[in-house]
């Protein structure tokens, strides 16, 4: 977080996401002035000029204020082509889906980012504008990053199947120490084709290796990670940042539990590429909190084209009155509920610590008495109803060490889902670089 406490975080991964004209590439004036150029066709979209050089701007004095060493520009500027092109595919793929972020659910978030920060809703503004940030830019920045993130939750995380080999294994694996630790860690992604053929697989192996014996023999990791990585973290120098171990792909736990701080890994072959891992610093986990914790069960819907919030609102009051009447919660919620998440399950949250929640959720289920089922009310997110199953101190009983086992296997795997899910979607996608 660099200006607001928590609000420059989103400042800056926003800034990634800006949004673009809707006016025509080559926009010639009444005078015949060229007002933007096209950097790349992405499908039926386009990439502007203009939006690059805000972008290269933008990262190169991120990576200025952070002191690393700029790559040559051609490469730099190829990585933020590279990035954009990437954010236009999914902005597609949302659309083609009819994923749509409303001004409420929006403005729900920023709510949250002001409240984080102290600062008054309506003060927001000004806060963004004293930062130079514009607060209609900004706006149609979150909406955008939203919007990405509720894609990848559905096409990517909704998907990831933990099978019971694997939850056995982790909660072996759990009494381990490294489970436990914190490690701060960067890695570079070299990405493999789909259908990579023998010359391009000796071809990306030669420069995994290449780059492996630079980083160790002491050049700079976060440039190499400008200048090369395919991941998504590559103009952040590749660095994922704290983790638990837990929270880490196998790969990445099984390489750094053997390595020192400072030291760089050779590299590792997975299905999306091939990665070169940095341990940079490693620190013994926390000790386990006693909280209080709740389970419950939800029905989401979401306003669209045809239903708006009063439609939705009384399809809910409906199915409540359905449930009231002897129906089961859980079978109504996989029918209807519309959260990717729990519908499989019949809309179970399972058990959850203070802060899971967005604080309007958290408001709205407070004084729920064990059983009972809120009164439909409204998210970011959508509409809810939720039922109350129940209240305890958090112990470590089996089934609450099982339900986080799974929860922590299925984050570990988000990152390299993440990045296979892109790479099918950009090599799916026809792209014409202009530039």
């Amino acid at each position: 977080m660099r200006y607001l406490a928590a609000l420059c975080g989103f400042v800056i991964a926003a800034s990634l996401a800006l949004p673009r004209a809707d006016a025509q590439t080559r926009d010639i004036g009444v005078h015949g002035e060229l007002l933007d150029r096209i950097a790349a066709v992405v499908n039926d979209g386009i990439v502007l000029k203009s939006e690059l050089d805000e972008q290269m701007d933008a990262v190169t004095k991120r990576l200025q204020e952070q002191k690393v060493e700029l790559p040559p520009e051609s490469v730099l500027r190829q990585q933020v082509l590279e990035r954009l092109i990437l954010q236009e595919i999914q902005s597609q793929r949302a659309k083609h889906v009819g994923l749509t972020i409303s001004d409420e659910q929006l403005n729900g978030a920023l709510q949250e980012i002001a409240q984080r920060n102290k600062i008054p809703f309506d003060q927001l503004p000004t806060a963004l504008a004293a930062q130079g940030v514009d607060y209609k830019q900004y706006r149609e920045s979150m909406r955008k990053e939203l919007t990405l993130s509720t894609l990848r939750q559905r096409d990517v995380i909704a998907h990831i199947n933990v099978s019971p080999h694997e939850l056995e294994q982790f909660l072996a694996r759990q009494a381990s120490e490294a489970a436990n630790d914190e490690f701060n860690v960067s890695h570079i992604l070299l990405s493999l084709p789909q259908a990579a053929t023998p010359q391009q697989l000796e071809e990306i192996t030669k420069k995994a290796n290449d780059i492996a014996a630079r980083a160790s023999k002491g050049e700079d990791f976060g440039q190499l990670a400008i200048a090369n990585s395919n991941s998504q973290t590559a103009l952040d120098g590749g660095q994922l940042g704290w983790r638990k171990g837990s929270q880490l792909p196998q790969f990445i736990l099984d390489l750094v539990t053997k390595m020192k701080p400072g030291q760089v890994s050779a590299p590792v072959r997975t299905p999306s590429g091939f990665h070169i891992v940095k341990l940079n610093e490693r620190r013994s986990g926390q000790p386990q909190v006693i909280v209080n914790q709740i389970h419950v069960r939800h029905i989401l819907l979401k306003p669209n084209e045809l239903d708006d919030d009063a439609t939705v609102r009384e399809k809910l009051v409906k199915l409540r009155q359905r449930i009231l009447n002897g129906e089961d919660f859980a079978g109504i919620a996989s029918a209807t509920s519309e959260d990717p998440g729990s519908a499989p399950d019949g809309g179970d949250l399972g058990w959850t610590g203070p802060g899971t929640f967005v604080p309007e959720f958290d408001k709205a289920i407070a004084d729920l008495k064990p059983n009972e089922i809120s009164q439909p009310f409204k998210t970011r997110y959508g509409w809810h109803i939720v039922q109350m199953l129940g209240t305890r101190t958090y112990d470590s009983t089996d089934d609450v060490r099982r339900q986080k086992a799974f929860a922590a296997i299925r984050e570990s795997k988000a990152d390299e889902e993440t990045e296979l899910w892109l790479r099918r979607l950009r090599d799916e996608a026809f792209v014409e670089i202009k530039m």
